[in-house]
């Protein structure tokens, strides 16, 4: 059917307000010189006939928590999303956030961001992110539905995806996590246009994605994306929840309504241009100028962003009616506030750790710390890819979420670690949930995508990751992280926190599980390590992210500084060197962000000029040099022990001699530099 034939056929209000997305988007696109306008061209049916009919929102709230989510993870297509924030009322989304797309200081970024604008319930544009969120999301949407009740938590997530997330590999992970864990709130509607930038899909890929995700345990439905009815219809039987989660293939034109660029690459990642911009116009009976949304049009598009104000404030009076302890505790919840329990447990667990002095993997040291915030914490929600028993996530008070139990808080990922990592972020951006999942610090590679957006969306979800060096021996090298420490202090807005012994494990989860805005790395040793903090007082030592450990007898002539299981190494130097009449002091350095951020009387404090500074990790050097050469780089006298290549397969002892990361080693670095 042809562009005048649909117009023919379509409601008229339907194909206005359809219309004003699609105006709205090509000329914002064509402004700035730079964009995608054929996806929401596309999907401006799809979208008009969700958000008209059936999600559930109001746009005078934005972030009312049982609002139902929705994620486009064709996040190149952002020209949609900002289009119905727009038509629909939401403040911050005025015109000339419009006009001023992709440019600098403007809401409207080239992809949409979290925290830049409300309505964008997480950053994409790295295809395929969107959906694995999203799953992350309705797997918290069921567990809080659990906890709380349908009165207070009862919502759907919404997700458009494209051929591109489908094609990206992590897609595949969360469609098998989400069709595992029977997420029926979940709905994809999948935009089937058969374009990617290079042209016909055909060029690439030949997958049924269809069979595909009903092998994977959805329901599959189909629908013309160009036409309001089936649309409607398609979504309204996905809303029947059956306990699957559903994809509906919507088949659509990108571009639609460019008489020469629809359903052709050239509709996908660039400006129409003026003449083709004038054909749209034509061919869709919009006479009105660039950025001009007719009175009417607006009218009812504001109208269905007051559609949902009734059911917010039936979900607000509910609230209000709660037992006050309910109510607050329910509000710090869903503000991701910090538990009152966490720094008084914390405490009471480093007073019992130093009489214990206990000789423990610090991945233990993890677990033990865990056994006593979970209970405490209801907000924890733990789980691992596939490595449970290694990474030691899961407690005994947990439960194991799964369709049979959504009060469970431990969740089994599976191999799928980039898809834990998303599904992570989307937990935290729900609400409700403090999350943190494991694997092993190597396997960092494989769900490096989704820990860049947490960082860049700032989201304070925690990754143990345990299996930190050399140190976990006979796996060897392609288990063995040399370079990733590295890659995570370089990521900005990260927490890479290495602790040595038990009591500064407790501290690193304290601080992990105090960030607002800044996810944690904590790296964890396989092996064990003996407890060498000699006090547990009130005050959180880590969290000024190096300090002195172990004291110089006199005024230092050597700095020892170390982090994790080589903190051990740096004490036995620093015993060494005593003897010889050298004082030496070691200072503990379990996070150089924290450090960092100390002020500068702080960090001249700890790191004087003058003494011989060495290093030693057992990981490559490059973090270090700020801290070895000084804040200005004049530094001369300083070193490095640690790893400059790959390691081997062979017991942990053998390899840290092999590779010369040793007390005596140490101890002849420091007197050569002195």
């Amino acid at each position: 059917m042809d562009i005048a034939a649909r117009r023919k056929a379509a409601e008229p209000l339907h194909w206005n307000l359809a219309t004003a997305i699609r105006a709205l988007s090509m000329d914002a696109v064509e402004a700035a010189n730079s964009g995608h306008p054929g996806a929401p061209m596309g999907l401006a049916d799809v979208a008009t006939v969700l958000f008209r009919n059936h999600l559930k929102f109001d746009a005078s709230a934005p972030n009312w928590f049982d609002r139902d989510r929705f994620v486009l993870s064709a996040g190149h297509g952002s020209m949609l999303i900002y289009s119905l924030l727009h038509l629909t009322g939401y403040e911050q989304m005025t015109l000339d956030q419009i006009r001023n797309f992709r440019q600098l200081g403007a809401i409207t970024a080239g992809h949409p961001e979290y925290g830049h604008v409300e309505g964008v319930e997480t950053t994409t544009g790295p295809l395929g992110q969107g959906i694995a969120t999203s799953v992350g999301m309705a797997i918290a949407e069921e567990a809080m539905r659990a906890e709380f009740g349908p009165e207070l938590c009862d919502h759907r997530t919404w997700v458009i995806a494209g051929d591109g997330c489908l094609m990206e590999g992590i897609s595949h992970e969360a469609i098998g996590l989400a069709g595992r864990q029977n997420l029926g709130r979940l709905i994809v509607i999948w935009d089937d246009n058969d374009i990617t930038i290079d042209g016909r899909v055909s060029l690439s890929d030949k997958t049924d994605q269809k069979a595909r995700f009903a092998a994977a345990g959805w329901r599959v439905l189909n629908c013309d994306g160009h036409d309001a009815a089936d649309i409607d219809r398609a979504l309204t039987e996905a809303k029947q929840d059956d306990g699957r989660p559903v994809l509906i293939a919507a088949k659509t034109i990108i571009g639609f309504g460019a008489p020469n660029k629809s359903d052709s690459a050239g509709a996908h990642g660039s400006p129409l241009g003026k003449d083709e911009i004038a054909a749209v116009r034509a061919a869709l009976g919009w006479d009105h100028a660039p950025f001009v949304i007719p009175d009417d049009v607006l009218g009812e598009w504001r109208k269905i962003g007051k559609r949902g104000g009734d059911a917010r404030k039936a979900w607000a009076a509910r609230v209000d009616a709660l037992p006050g302890d309910q109510r607050d505790e329910f509000a710090r919840r869903i503000n991701g506030e910090t538990s009152p329990h966490l720094a008084p447990t914390i405490h009471a667990l480093k007073q019992q750790t130093l009489e214990a002095k206990p000789k423990v993997a610090t991945r233990k040291a993890s677990e033990n710390v865990l056994e006593v915030l979970n209970p405490e914490m209801p907000e924890n929600f733990g789980g691992s890819a596939d490595l449970t028993g290694s990474n030691n996530t899961r407690t005994a008070d947990l439960g194991i979420f799964g369709p049979d139990n959504r009060k469970g808080r431990y969740l089994h990922y599976g191999i799928r670690e980039h898809g834990m990592a998303a599904a992570m972020n989307g937990i935290w951006l729900h609400g409700g949930f403090r999350p943190y999942g494991g694997t092993f610090m190597a396997f960092t590679d494989y769900a490096r995508g989704a820990m860049r957006l947490s960082a860049l969306m700032g989201l304070p979800v925690v990754y143990v990751m345990t299996h930190d060096s050399i140190g976990l021996g006979e796996d060897g090298p392609t288990h063995q992280p040399v370079e990733h420490l590295a890659i995570s202090r370089a990521t900005p807005n990260t927490l890479v926190l290495r602790p040595c012994d038990q009591i500064e494990t407790a501290e690193a989860w304290e601080i992990a599980l105090s960030q607002a805005s800044t996810p944690s790395v904590l790296a964890l040793s396989r092996q064990n390590l003996p407890l060498l903090r000699e006090d547990a007082g009130s005050e959180n030592l880590s969290a000024r992210g190096a300090y002195i450990l172990r004291e110089a007898s006199d005024d230092p002539q050597v700095i020892l500084m170390a982090t994790g299981s080589e903190v051990e190494i740096a004490v036995a130097a620093r015993d060494t060197l005593e003897s010889e009449g050298i004082p030496t002091r070691v200072v503990s350095v379990p996070s150089m962000e924290l450090f960092r951020a100390q002020d500068r009387e702080y960090r001249k404090e700890i790191l004087p000029k003058g003494p011989v500074r060495i290093a030693i990790e057992a990981a490559v050097r490059q973090p270090w040099d700020w801290l070895l050469l000084g804040e200005r780089g004049r530094e001369k006298k300083s070193g490095f022990v640690g790893m400059t290549g790959f390691g081997a397969s062979a017991p942990a002892p053998e390899l840290y001699k092999e590779f010369g990361i040793t007390a005596h080693a140490v101890v002849e670095h420091a007197r050569a530099l002195l």
